[in-house]
């Protein structure tokens, strides 16, 4: 919210409790008639509007009347298009040269609890008394009216309301010119609801991850243990036996850790894509080896590669990680025969050539309601063990590299997993 323009209309009290000491403005509008103009060309008239224009009369006889000239008007071209305080999402207080609200918009009294109606008019600390988290008045802290000419408001953060109830406030001091004094502060009120699912989702991310770290550390430390203790007492075939495990046991604890770090930087917008040219066809190839290698029948898999590929310059590494997440996804939760096909495609509204990879299973499939949760964090498509979190990375790999990835139901039934990646040719090949 920029200072200054997030309303176009200011509220004036005439109860008792007003502000005693009257500014340039309130002076003028005191001696101006009321249908007379006043300095700024704003008639006084204004305050008889009726109730769909910038002056209403509220019921506590708080008068909302027009704009100053600094402000824009419903009216104003350059101004915000009719919107009024109540159309924003999140709570706009807007206080006056003598601290009295002269703004409380509806997100405001929904988020407080308070009335519109009896904030308006109210010192500013008496409308929003907010405390910090240990306690302390928050705008005996901050002092808006006096302290430095230079400060321009305040940094969101975390205060509370009476009762306890949290709200993100961030202010701003608003000046004729950069060391005068403050002419409004305008306040704006958020509800703490966003950041505590993002605080929800970091502490499921974390249970997550030290329940999957529990198995393989307890395998890991139980077997060097066993074997650091009782090494003579086992044979060579159970040493073997007992450090494959360990191997195992290590690679997935790698495998995880690399997890997170992909989590972190996707989420971050800091994924690295190194560049270099793929052979997407080899790279399917050593993946069905890979699970025919360890146990899969060759008969699971068909791989149909289309003729005519275009070049395509990907980071490998990442490429190997899209379709490991994905065909472990295929054999694990689906069934039947699991179908991977590359063809020649266009990515992108430009209609840059590209390559298209489907991967399909013939199991049950995904439910239409789960459609759009796929790419979600922590989304499993049965218990079958996994961390939920392989096809969230796949998501961010490919828009990493400008592509696409979709879900939907194979022609067999299972599910089908469609990625499409734009040839990405470096610039300076081009």
């Amino acid at each position: 919210m920029t200072a200054g323009t997030g309303s176009s209309t200011e509220a004036r009290s005439t109860e008792p409790h007003a502000p005693e000491r009257a500014g340039p403005a309130d002076t003028a509008d005191a001696a101006a008639p009321a249908d007379a103009a006043t300095p700024t060309g704003t008639t006084a008239a204004a305050r008889t509007a009726p109730a769909d224009s910038a002056g209403t009369q509220t019921p506590a006889g708080t008068t909302v009347r027009t704009a100053p000239a600094d402000l824009p008007g419903p009216a104003d071209p350059a101004g915000f298009a009719g919107v009024r305080p109540d159309d924003l999402p999140d709570g706009l207080v807007v206080a006056d040269g003598t601290g009295r609200v002269v703004c409380f918009n509806a997100a405001a009294a929904r988020i407080t609890a308070l009335p519109a109606d009896r904030a308006l008019g109210l010192p500013l600390d008496r409308a929003l008394p907010l405390e910090d988290l240990k306690g302390r008045r928050w705008w005996a802290l901050t002092d808006p009216y006096g302290g430095l000419a230079t400060r321009s408001g305040q940094p969101e953060r975390n205060l509370l309301l009476p009762g306890g109830r949290e709200v993100l406030v961030s202010a701003r001091y608003v000046r004729e010119h950069p060391t005068g004094p403050v002419r409004r502060v305008v306040v704006s009120l958020r509800g703490t609801e966003a950041r505590r699912r993002t605080e929800r989702s970091h502490a499921e991310l974390i249970a997550t991850v030290a329940h999957e770290l529990r198995s393989p550390l307890t395998s890991v430390k139980g077997f060097t243990a066993t074997l650091l203790h009782k090494w003579e007492r086992f044979t060579d075939e159970q040493k073997r036996l007992m450090l494959e495990t360990v191997d195992a046991d290590a690679g997935r604890i790698k495998r995880l850790i690399a997890e997170l770090l992909d989590i972190s930087r996707i989420d971050s917008g800091r994924l690295e894509v190194r560049r270099q040219p793929v052979d997407i066809a080899a790279a399917v190839g050593r993946h069905v080896h890979a699970h025919t290698t360890g146990g899969q029948s060759p008969d699971r898999f068909f791989v149909r590669i289309r003729p005519q590929l275009p070049p395509l310059w990907a980071d490998p590494d990442k490429i190997d990680q899209i379709l490991g997440n994905l065909l472990e996804n295929a054999v694990r939760h689906g069934e039947g025969t699991v179908t991977i096909e590359v063809a020649p495609t266009t990515a992108g509204d430009d209609g840059e050539e590209g390559t298209e990879v489907t991967v399909s299973d013939e199991g049950p499939g995904i439910p239409e309601e789960s459609m759009n949760r796929v790419f979600t964090r922590f989304w499993r498509g049965s218990k079958r063990g996994g961390t939920g979190l392989g096809l969230y990375i796949v998501k961010g790999v490919v828009e990493a590299h400008g592509g696409t990835i979709t879900v939907g139901r194979g022609p067999r039934g299972g599910a089908e997993f469609r990625f499409t990646l734009p040839v990405g040719t470096p610039a300076h090949l081009l």
